[in-house]
């Protein structure tokens, strides 16, 4: 009988299994509002009806940027709105990966980093999305002054202060799941150079030519995605 007791603690113990939101789930929401708020201003939404211009790059001329804002609010809304949403599933993401790592034995500081990094990227992208929702009004819009002034607020919210700390979520989960082996080859290979590209982003700061950095650590969907789905949920535990 206490043989059997014995057994039966070891295997409540290596079911152990963490508590808290599906990260895969939580990933392809951020993906979803990420993407939606692309379609108002982009090329994305072509097939709905939106066509050019798009949403001005930082090199555009000033007047560009200006006429933009002025003669396309209900678009800028729509993408702040979703903007501002995705905010909210990139933290949930961040809070609960981090606790996950913390739950399957990682003491390193990677996940402190990563959750510095992921609530960053969240306040960034809230930041970025207020920013463009007060440039959607009619008393703003008019002002080329100011919205061009307010524009390159947004950008550096939304362009190199998003993307350098989401390298720093990619990293700080990637290392770790390196040498505890949580995570498949290639997924920690993408993370790590997701990363790197996007801790280089920040030099689109002081030259914009290496402005095409950014869009590639933006938008992450694919290792969010599959780190949330392969991402371990129990633990092996074994008594004493």
């Amino acid at each position: 009988m206490q043989a059997i007791g014995y057994l039966e603690e070891r295997r409540q113990q290596t079911m152990a299994r963490h508590a808290g939101p599906h990260l895969g789930i939580v990933a392809i929401v951020f993906t979803a509002l990420k993407f939606a708020s692309l379609f108002p201003v982009s090329a994305f939404g072509f097939a709905l009806g939106v066509k050019p211009p798009y949403f001005p790059r930082p090199t555009a001329p000033a007047n560009d940027i200006t006429s933009y804002f002025a003669t396309h609010s209900a678009a800028i809304l729509t993408c702040a709105f979703l903007q501002f949403g995705s905010a909210i599933p990139i933290g949930l993401f961040t809070a609960t990966v981090v606790s996950r790592l913390r739950f399957l034995g990682v003491t390193a500081a990677g996940v402190y980093i990563a959750l510095f990094g992921g609530l960053a990227v969240a306040f960034d992208s809230t930041a970025s999305a207020c920013v463009l929702w007060a440039m959607a009004h009619s008393g703003i819009s008019q002002d080329a002054a100011l919205v061009h002034a307010l524009y390159y607020v947004q950008y550096a919210f939304g362009g190199p202060g998003y993307a350098v700390p989401m390298g720093l979520l990619l990293a700080g989960v990637s290392i770790p799941a390196v040498f505890l082996k949580l995570l498949p080859k290639w997924i920690v290979a993408l993370g790590l150079a997701l990363a790197v590209t996007g801790e280089l982003s920040w030099f689109a700061m002081l030259t914009p030519t290496l402005g095409f950095l950014i869009p590639l650590t933006r938008f992450p969907f694919v290792w969010l995605i599959a780190a949330g789905f392969a991402l371990p949920v129990a633990r092996v535990r074994y008594s004493q």
